[in-house]
């Protein structure tokens, strides 16, 4: 284990500094993710093609998360680096990665040739609102998107070597290749082959992923073959370690999945809405949640193996204080300039105003969680840290479990009571358009994932710092800054609308970036006058060559 750490603790230096070397690597790939989407949002648009779209990644993602997630980064370094001499490349590590290949690879495809024998069935489990004909268009996509959990499978495995021999460059590449393979699929393929030219571009990206950490994965000296005399012991211990974390992400894309089979009842073009937003809320969590998170991890692991708790609580805390830092004020960022910020990002070509009304008001919706998102994140790593994988599990599967009840309810009130949904509407000024019910999923899961957190802090608090103080300080401080920002930014957008005008492209950029800009301005003189830490060390990170600092890129799991 003490060899696992130093080669992990040479990776990682001040937390903030390696936290913003990966933020700047996530937002080049959260960057093109942006790109894709505008691009579904301008060639196609939220409808019945959309829809199916997104329905068709449902199966095949929650056989991704289930069975591949099993064989994940993170507990494959410590096993092979078990099996190695310093940096040489054994047999017995070759063994191993031969045994994971061939047993994650013979699995993949048989639970991706169940479902799609099962596929006719699981479509009308998944899209139980879509007519015959859509869920027929679902099957076929499905059934042609499975090639991609086995890909993304098969390169989750090589690139735990990429990582293992710090070759981040080359593992960066990878879903940045994802996503360009999508977009191809939406530029190339999609005028010739319609919508399953969209499902064809997903399987090019898939395999420009595995390529790229199949061919770095070789010249590292690791190409598994398949092994006949496999050592299932070591499958056995492999999947043990992994198999609480793999139970907790197959909870959370379940309700995900029974989400879209509530929204195919709703209004054409709901599961696209849902989606559209999803993702635009998930840009500031890649950046800022997962990057301290994974910055913090080996530091964590290593501190508390060593018994150093002081350390441990110390670097807990400052990540923690960091997510809040950068979260809260971008979650009124998002609330206040939610219109400008989807219009600029998907709004051309098929992408209505209504439709970017009712994507800025889901986002809203998703944005009060971002701050919970991201210390969720951080906090289970707290507990994988110590070795305790089933207390994030237990959780987990509560919130999943809250997300799906509360979607009911929610959908419920909304549809047989009036004050719901006047309230709702009024509050996020979308009393005039159709297909506001959408807007009940994103509150269900929000809900959920805001409960998630309280029960991790509460057991954060209850196993690590008890009584000591944690992060209401720098919670109440960034609040109050966040409320200015909020503030400034709205009265701002006002006296700009008349300036530039909101008919053109550059007329609604200019006026929500620069109601930003004097928004942020405004939260950075408050968090000043407080005296506030965070903003002192993100002073001191910006005047060192952070970017000098060695990290380990973000595995692609998401807690």
């Amino acid at each position: 284990m003490e060899k696992i750490l130093r080669i992990f603790s040479k990776e990682y230096g001040n937390i903030n500094q390696a936290a913003l070397l990966l933020g700047v690597f996530a937002f080049f790939s959260q960057l093109l993710g942006l790109l894709r989407d505008r691009s579904f949002a301008h060639f196609i648009g939220p409808g019945p093609t959309l829809d199916i779209y997104y329905a068709a990644f449902r199966v095949p993602d929650l056989i991704f998360i289930s069975v591949a997630s099993l064989a994940s980064i993170t507990v494959l370094i410590p096993f092979i680096l078990e099996r190695m001499s310093g940096d040489k490349v054994t047999d017995e590590a070759k063994k191993y990665m031969s045994d994971i290949f061939s047993v994650f690879f013979v699995l993949m495809i048989f639970f991706s040739a169940i479902a799609y024998l099962l596929m006719p069935y699981l479509s009308s489990i998944i899209t139980p609102g879509f007519t015959s004909e859509m869920q027929s268009r679902v099957v076929e996509l499905s059934r042609i998107m499975l090639l991609s959990p086995i890909l993304l499978g098969l390169s989750n495995i090589f690139g735990t070597v990429t990582q293992l021999f710090r070759k981040f460059f080359i593992y960066a590449l990878s879903p940045i290749f994802y996503n360009l393979g999508i977009i191809a699929g939406i530029f190339s393929l999609y005028p010739s082959y319609g919508i399953y030219g969209l499902a064809l571009g997903v399987i090019l990206g898939a395999f420009l992923h595995f390529l790229i950490q199949a061919l770095a994965s070789a010249w590292s000296g690791f190409t598994p073959r398949f092994s006949w005399s496999i050592n299932f012991s070591d499958i056995k211990r492999t999947v043990l370690v992994s198999l609480p974390r793999t139970l907790g992400l197959s909870a959370n894309s379940l309700a995900l999945l029974i989400i879209v089979a509530f929204a195919s009842y709703e209004a054409s073009g709901s599961i696209s809405i849902f989606n559209l937003s999803l993702n635009l809320q998930a840009v500031p969590l890649g950046i800022i949640g997962l990057s301290y998170a994974v910055a913090a991890f080996p530091i964590l692991t290593r501190s508390y193996s060593r018994g150093l708790m002081d350390e441990f609580k110390d670097h807990l805390k400052s990540a923690a204080r960091a997510i809040i830092f950068w979260s809260l004020p971008i979650t009124f960022l998002f609330i206040v300039l939610r219109a400008q910020i989807v219009r600029v990002i998907l709004g051309s070509g098929f992408f209505s105003w209504e439709n970017t009304r009712l994507v800025a008001a889901s986002l809203a919706v998703f944005s009060i969680s971002i701050v919970a998102q991201g210390l969720i994140a951080l906090f289970a790593r707290a507990f994988y840290a110590r070795g305790n994988t089933r207390r994030p599990l237990v959780i987990n599967l509560i919130s999943s479990f809250l997300i799906i009840l509360f979607s009911i309810l929610f959908l419920y009130l909304f549809k047989n009571f009036l004050f719901p949904r006047y309230f709702i509407e009024s509050l996020l000024k979308v009393s005039d358009l159709s297909g506001t019910e959408i807007l009940m999923l994103p509150l269900a899961y929000s809900l959920g994932t805001i409960i998630n957190f309280i029960l991790l802090w509460f057991f954060i608090k209850k196993d690590f710092v008890k009584s000591e103080p944690f992060i209401l300080k720098t919670f109440f401080q960034s609040l109050g800054a966040s409320f200015f920002i909020g503030l400034i930014s709205y009265l701002s957008l006002n006296v700009f609308a008349s300036i530039f005008g909101t008919h053109t492209f550059w007329g609604i950029f200019l006026q929500g970036f620069l109601s930003g800009i004097l928004g942020i301005a405004a939260g950075i003189l408050v968090l000043y006058l407080l005296k506030n830490e965070e903003l002192k060390d993100l002073s001191k990170t910006l005047h060192t060559k952070f970017w000098k600092v060695k990290v380990v890129a973000p595995p692609q799991e998401g807690l």
